[in-house]
């Protein structure tokens, strides 16, 4: 359990793990195991210290699968084929802004995120969780875990999301985010350090909390949420809705559709992986209002011209609705700098 005896391990562990997970694994049957948990004992075996161990591992994982990640969303930006699937296709994010970006979230990622990897596993051994240890959780309960994640997750990000909206949370930290009102998958993690330690929380704390209460976690299961993760917030901010995108196999997920209008209009949708809160507490109205209203200015074209829009006809009538949306996202937008609670709470709802 946690305790002050785990709280003092915890504070050891920064500079001395006396569990060496070598002399643990003298006595493992290694021809038990997979191939995967034999490269993983190796892997703890190989660098000696599993503080030093874990944290290069995080860091690495979190690098690949981040710009691993990023890259074919930058590529599909480059052809112009795709941009029938652009959600805002006239805001193309330019090779600078790319870049830009990419700066911005390297800084990030060496001097806020990586102190904090490192530290991750002092953490996590003191709220009891397995790191070096092997063999893995059967993929049911991994499965099971990663799906309650996602749902804490989500909770914890809905609430955050929009206390970040308000007053000199979002003059001061918030705003460097919704620099792109057009959001490509790069930006996903362009953010002020403290956004980043606010909604990360929601991604760390969960399964922390989890390995608290129950006492049964492996950090295996941790990548495996973290990964997903990673790809659900690239995707989101990529820009793109495709006939085949997951919310349109499963409605109850958000997606780029959901998440790029938040960053379009500036008001609602501030879950991020599923839509059932904000469609629960309201914080969707705007953006069922413009899907409405947007289709309803497409039939009425169409019976007015007495033929099917042509996709020239339908852009124009999407260009000029979003045109309108944007402009009023951007008085929203003032009205949070300015700290106008009660103007802004209205722009969410109205």
């Amino acid at each position: 359990m946690y305790n002050a005896t785990t709280l003092s391990s915890f504070a050891t562990s920064l500079f001395h793990e006396e569990e060496n997970p070598a002399h643990l694994y003298d006595t493992l049957d290694f021809s038990s195991l997979s191939w995967l948990e034999k490269q993983w004992a190796a892997w703890y075996i190989f660098v000696g210290n599993p503080v030093l161990a874990t944290g290069l591992m995080s860091f690495i994982l979190h690098e690949l699968v981040y710009f691993g990640r990023c890259v074919p969303w930058m590529i599909i930006d480059a052809i112009p084929y795709f941009r029938q699937w652009k959600l805002q296709p006239n805001k193309v994010p330019t090779p600078a802004q790319q870049w830009e970006c990419t700066k911005l979230v390297l800084l990030t990622h060496f001097t806020v995120e990586l102190p904090q990897i490192f530290l991750f596993h002092p953490l996590a051994v003191a709220f009891g969780m397995q790191t070096f240890q092997v063999p893995f959780p059967e993929l049911k309960i991994m499965a099971l875990q990663v799906a309650l994640f996602f749902i804490m997750e989500d909770a914890w990000h809905y609430v955050a999301h929009q206390a970040l909206h308000y007053g000199p949370l979002y003059r001061r930290i918030h705003k460097l985010h919704h620099k792109y009102s057009a959001p490509f998958g790069l930006a996903a993690e362009y953010a002020h350090p403290l956004e980043i330690l606010i909604l990360g929380l929601g991604t760390v704390g969960g399964p922390l909390l989890y390995c608290y209460i129950t006492g049964n976690l492996h950090i295996v299961t941790m990548y495996t949420w973290i990964v997903l993760r990673l790809w659900q917030a690239v995707d989101a901010h990529s820009g793109y809705d495709f006939p085949w995108s997951l919310h349109n196999i499963f409605p109850l997920w958000s997606g780029a559709e959901h998440h790029d209008f938040h960053h379009m209009a500036f008001t609602n949708n501030y879950s991020t992986s599923f839509r059932y809160l904000d469609y629960i507490f309201g914080t969707d109205n705007k953006y069922r209002a413009y899907r409405k209203r947007m289709a309803a200015e497409k039939a009425k074209a169409a019976a007015t011209l007495h033929h099917q829009l042509s996709k020239a006809e339908s852009d124009a009538i999407e260009a000029k609705l979003m045109a309108e949306t944007e402009a009023e996202g951007i008085l929203a937008e003032k009205a949070a700098e300015n700290g106008d609670w009660n103007a802004a709470f209205k722009s969410k709802t109205q």
